[in-house]
């Protein structure tokens, strides 16, 4: 089997703003004591976490003790002025309702553009990748943000489905199977399977 390799793709733990639905991207939030009872028995050969709080923190609960590597190519994408805002407070501006009508082209003000933030996933992708295969480990676990995960499942899952397809949820996680030289390659993986983040129990 060495010519498998298994990359894990979990999400953050819950956060405040997150439990509000307000706009989370290149801003931090703590997480919610909930999310410190998530636990996977899981465990890859190597780490790699967004640079932000959030994602730090989730990666050293769940994988305490391990090795990581954090580069902020892996954020979230920057939201500008809509940071740390909900959809309540942001109905009524026109640049808003374009931005909802076509994210791909709209931009929020001082954020990102969805171009921007894919050429970053990607780099990080392609570090993630060559670190990967260069060490010859067999797996890796990533700890990102629900836009990264999506980009990234949109590109590399064995079933072709657009970005806003993808559920990811904070309680769930994806192990995607690549063939190396496939990886390598930038090519999709051959399987997909959901990780259920469980609740330890008594806390």
């Amino acid at each position: 089997m060495d010519d498998i390799v298994v990359i894990a793709l979990f999400r953050h733990g819950l956060t405040e703003e997150n439990k509000r639905r307000a706009y989370l991207g290149w801003n931090d939030s703590p997480l919610c004591p909930e999310s410190m009872r998530i636990r996977t028995k899981n465990r890859y050969d190597h780490y790699f976490s967004s640079d932000l709080h959030r994602c730090i923190t989730t990666v050293k609960h769940l994988f305490p003790n391990k090795g990581v590597t954090i580069f902020k190519e892996l954020r979230e994408m920057n939201f500008g002025e809509w940071e740390g805002k909900t959809y309540d407070d942001l109905k009524e501006d026109k640049l808003y309702q374009n931005w909802l009508s076509d994210p791909f082209l709209s931009c929020p003000p001082e954020g990102e553009t969805f171009q921007t933030f894919a050429k970053r996933v990607e780099t990080g992708w392609k570090f993630i990748s060559h670190h990967i295969i260069s060490n010859n480990y067999k797996s890796g676990g990533i700890v990102t943000h629900g836009g990264v995960m999506r980009y990234l499942l949109s590109h590399f899952a064995p079933e072709q489905r657009d970005f806003w397809s993808w559920q990811t949820p904070h309680n769930k996680g994806y192990e995607l199977t690549f063939d190396r030289e496939a990886l390598r390659r930038g090519e999709r993986c051959i399987s997909l399977l959901e990780v259920p983040l469980m609740a330890k129990e008594n806390g």
